[in-house]
Order: C-alpha cells, then sequence, then structure tokens
C-alpha cells in the first residue's frame, strides 16, 4: 500500500481484554476496506500495520482456539 489512508482517532478501539493498568494493548479500525488497520496504543503515532481482512479473521479464530497458548 503506497498511501495508506490517514485513520481519524475516533476510528481506533482497544480490545476488550486491554486493561487500564498501561499493558501491552493493540487498537484496530474498521475504516479501510478488505484490510485491518493495527497499531499500538501507547505509540498511536508510528507505523500502523495493515492486515489482509481474511487474514485478521483466522488470526482472531485461532485466538480464540487458544492456538497460541493464552
Amino acid at each position: 500500500m503506497s498511501n495508506p489512508p490517514r485513520i481519524p482517532d475516533s476510528a481506533w478501539r482497544k480490545s476488550g481484554y486491554s486493561h487500564g493498568n498501561g499493558g501491552e494493548c493493540l487498537e484496530v479500525a474498521d475504516r479501510v476496506p478488505d484490510l485491518i488497520p493495527v497499531r499500538d496504543s501507547k505509540r498511536p503515532g508510528r507505523a500502523t500495520l495493515f492486515v489482509p481482512a481474511p487474514s485478521w479473521k483466522d488470526f482472531l479464530a485461532a485466538l480464540q482456539d487458544g492456538a497460541f497458548g493464552a
């Protein structure tokens, strides 16, 4: 993606598993067709990772199935 879209701050959301204790958190937004933007909540000004929507869906399913030991 040569010119990634600007995503407004209001579009980002944290995981429901995030806590207010300053832990490791990711934020996601649903503003880009076919891509899921992902960023570090503690460093929102840094690079955004754009994950293809089917890959993100597979990742979430693997998390729910306990594939990562969490």
